[in-house]
């Protein structure tokens, strides 16, 4: 006997009150996203390790990766509410081990095991609004998704600051655990009202441990190579042989597996391929932005943690404004592609201006750069979404989202490596964290090149990706994906 679909069965009432619930979750791992780039020249600096500064943030973001997938079919497998409690737990636990870190080795495993959790939480979040509410229907509730990502983009980056400089860096930490308690007791009795759709899925384990391996692999060969190790090391090459042959096992694993961590199926789809890159390149590029900042703020510019943190409000407030209007104007005109087409020329052309001319702007033009750069990105991320959703079959939907995310993801933690990598090569030390004499001219920019390289890329994947009709589903849906 077929269950009633959660639409049929629960009211306005009950959906607000899930989507408030789970809405709590998601503020969680939208908050640690913001709230810890402030606070990383610090952590250098008392734990040591200046140039294995990037591996806190990209550690985080390639366990998350890996395990997103996972979640998903997890949740198809226990039920929305066991998948999301399981995420909220483990993300506290890593919370605790992070802040109580004793080195930077530590710190760096705990980031592991954060991101273990945090994979979990935006991702179960959008699932579940999915589950609930029709696309026809989100409309009424995006006041609650922008909300979610737009107060963590005001915060986190404010918190991180004042935290830090004023109290201790690892209260960036510890605050994640009122958070993760509200989260689980909120989200828990809303989920209780949620029907349950389990399906008999298998999970590929194996995928995601050679996803993992791969790519830390790549990164090792990334953070050592011309800085501990010359390129043409044994150590290196043996490093970047290991991960090529890694990769190719994980593209054999998800040929063979019966459920693979990401289908080639989808990948087959030149709208999805396409849409994926733009978005996987343009995403990688604004957060290896968003986690580097902090430190030119501080070293180059002497900022204090607190201004510094401030200082990544306009960065962060962006994307959420161009999502917005990129959201608001694809669902009622033709030629939707246009506006992520000249919001990536406007963000190649801040990113390019940052990388010319950085250390000669005031604080206010460069701030209204940030706003430039973040604005223009924030239109792409949904247009690529609905436009990947609108290329497929219905049934494909989660299917096509999940793999976007997923590279986009994966793409954010390698491009966080690769600029720690250009950063350590250009002569910045731990030094620079204390003296802003210590910093070679120009030696931030080639993160601000690399970031311009970025934007273009996408730039020109999004000026390749065919422009197929939406659907009238995908348009109402185009205005809801803030958060996606």
């Amino acid at each position: 006997m077929t269950r009633p679909t959660p639409r049929a069965s629960l009211s306005h009432a009950d959906i607000r009150t899930i989507v408030i619930g789970v809405g709590v979750a998601m503020f969680l791992g939208a908050l640690d996203q913001t709230i810890i780039a402030a606070a990383l020249p610090a952590i250098a600096s008392d734990l040591g390790g200046f140039d294995a500064i990037s591996w806190v943030a990209s550690i985080y973001l390639l366990t998350a990766t890996a395990v997103t997938p996972l979640y998903g079919k997890f949740s198809d497998i226990r039920g929305r509410r066991a998948a999301l409690t399981l995420g909220v737990v483990t993300f506290v636990a890593g919370s605790i081990a992070c802040a109580l870190a004793p080195s930077m080795g530590w710190l760096i495993a705990a980031r592991a095991l954060q991101g273990l959790g945090g994979g979990g939480l935006i991702s179960l979040a959008q699932t579940i609004v999915a589950d609930i509410v029709a696309p026809k229907e989100r409309g009424r509730y995006q006041i609650y998704f922008a909300s979610v990502f737009l107060l963590a983009s005001l915060l986190g980056p404010t918190l991180g600051g004042v935290f830090t400089q004023h109290l201790h860096w690892t209260l960036i930490f510890w605050i994640n655990l009122p958070l993760g308690a509200l989260a689980f007791f909120m989200s828990n009795s809303a989920l209780k009202r949620l029907p349950r759709h389990d399906r008999p899925h298998e999970l590929d384990v194996l995928g995601a441990i050679l996803l993992v391996a791969a790519t830390v692999t790549l990164m090792l060969a990334l953070h050592d190579g011309g800085i501990n190790y010359a390129w043409t090391s044994a150590r290196i090459l043996g490093l970047i042989g290991g991960s090529l042959a890694l990769w190719l096992a994980f593209v054999w694993r998800i040929r063979t597996a019966e459920e693979p961590l990401i289908p080639l199926s989808v990948l087959a789809n030149d709208v999805v391929a396409r849409g994926t890159v733009a978005a996987s390149c343009g995403m990688g590029a604004y957060i290896g932005l968003s986690i580097y900042l902090p430190v030119y703020f501080q070293s180059v510019r002497g900022m204090s943690t607190t201004e510094s943190g401030l200082g990544l409000i306009p960065l962060m407030v962006g994307t959420v404004v161009g999502a917005t209007i990129a959201g608001q104007l694809m669902g009622r005109i033709v030629h939707y592609k246009r506006v992520p087409v000249i919001g990536l020329f406007f963000a190649a052309l801040g990113a390019t201006a940052l990388a010319l001319w950085a250390d000669a702007m005031p604080v206010a033009l460069f701030a209204a750069v940030l706003a430039m750069i973040s604005i223009g990105l924030g239109t792409v991320l949904p247009t690529t979404t609905v436009a990947i959703q609108n290329a497929v079959e219905l049934h494909q939907l989660g299917t096509a989202t999940g793999t976007m995310n997923f590279f986009r993801q994966l793409a954010s933690a390698v491009t966080v490596a690769i600029f720690g990598a250009l950063l350590n090569a250009s002569g910045i030390s731990e030094a620079a964290l204390h003296s802003v004499a210590s910093v070679p001219a120009g030696g931030f920019t080639p993160i601000f090149a690399a970031t311009a390289v970025g934007f273009v890329i996408a730039f020109v994947f999004i000026l390749w990706m065919r422009e197929k009709p939406l659907r009238s589903a995908a348009r109402h849906a185009a205005e809801a994906v803030v958060a996606d």
